[in-house]
């Protein structure tokens, strides 16, 4: 059977796994675009057996790079959640985590040259239009990924790389708050809409009978909470304006809780269908914005700090994150100006992943 060949680095970034290309690379029709990260994933089998997915939804997932074609940006960095069983993909979505490997990868793949010490890139999220600036350690003007950081969910420790968000409230539905409330009740549940960084419902871990300090394992075991939680996923995404959200994974499910190891607040993140064993940095930004919204489904549970930019520790199942809030109070409520995250990234290996060439020859 011939195959086709196509060039890739695989990453690591943040607490996410997976092949970055450069988008030239890759067919640009979508619909043939998702038959080839199918393949190359090897989705519809839990292990991902014939392709270079991990069998769960943090290393099904790809970057896309290119130059940008945006004024502002040096990089356009386009996302794809590729399903692990189901043969999907979904391209509503962005991913923070894989976004802590782009500004490496770009310079890895030449499409932007390295400074001396320290190179800044200027990166546009095409999924939801965020604009990112990623700060890389690259001594000798090559990337280095040795370092003393370390990030919760990953073993040993790394070199920084500092990511700032901005623009991005409403980067899905067009507003902070798509339902237009600060709190909806569906189902008999009183949960937040929220567009920050990545559209999210959240609610309160209590109101499911949970205590929201439950290990991964023990909430995916808990059928009864995803029973529960769907239909009111579904249904806050249809207020949201986001319409049939059945097969996206968006909007994203959170629960919190009060803070149980010196935190801001305990959180628990949903893919929507697992839980996150760690804390997705876009979901980490709309949980932070939600804790410092006032009326929210958050209010008095977290242990808030008193300055600004204000420094949001999210207790998650794998450890802690930090979110870096900027933000101002204004007559009509809440303003975020930025969130920043220090994350880490490595790479893991480079080549040619294989499609089978009846599914793409390598053309258009």
């Amino acid at each position: 059977m011939a195959q086709t060949g196509i060039p890739f680095l695989f990453m690591r970034g943040g607490t996410s796994r997976g092949p970055y290309f450069k988008r030239s690379d890759l067919p640009k029709d979508l619909d043939r675009l998702s038959k080839v990260l199918v393949a190359l994933v090897g989705s519809g089998h839990p292990f991902n057996i014939d392709g270079i997915g991990g069998g769960t939804t943090v290393t099904t997932k790809v970057a896309m790079l290119s130059q940008s074609e945006d004024d502002w940006a040096d990089i356009d960095y386009f996302f794809a959640q590729v399903s692990v069983e189901d043969r999907l993909v979904d391209y509503k979505p962005t991913c923070g985590n894989i976004l802590s490997g782009v500004a490496p990868a770009a310079l890895e793949m030449g499409l932007i040259a390295a400074g001396d010490d320290e190179t800044t890139v200027k990166i546009r999220a095409v999924n939801t239009e965020a604009r990112i600036i990623a700060s890389v350690h690259t001594p000798n003007k090559q990337v280095e990924y040795e370092g003393k950081v370390a990030i919760d969910g990953v073993p040993g420790t790394a070199a920084p790389i500092e990511l700032q968000f901005m623009d991005v409230v409403g980067g899905v539905t067009g507003a902070f708050l798509p339902t237009g409330s600060l709190i909806d009740e569906i189902d008999g549940i009183p949960v937040t809409c929220m567009d920050v960084a990545m559209p999210m419902v959240i609610a309160r871990a209590e109101d499911f009978g949970l205590t929201g300090y439950e290990s991964c394992d023990e909430l995916d075991a808990h059928r009864y909470f995803y029973d529960r939680m769907e239909p009111i996923r579904i249904e806050a995404g249809r207020r949201m304006g986001m319409g049939d959200v059945t097969n996206s994974v968006t909007p994203k499910f959170g629960l919190l809780a009060p803070p149980k190891a010196g935190g801001t607040i305990s959180a628990r993140y949903f893919m929507p269908w697992k839980c996150h064993p760690t804390m997705a940095v876009t979901g980490a930004q709309c949980l932070a914005a939600c804790l410092l919204t006032r009326n929210t489904v958050a209010d008095g549970m977290a242990r808030l700090p008193n300055e600004v930019p204000a420094c949001i520790t999210l207790e998650h199942a794998s450890g802690q994150i930090d979110v870096i809030v900027d933000y101002d109070y204004e007559p009509d409520g809440f303003k975020l100006k930025s969130a920043g995250l220090i994350r880490t990234a490595r790479k893991l290996a480079e080549g040619r992943v294989f499609v089978p060439a009846l599914i793409w020859d390598g053309h258009g």
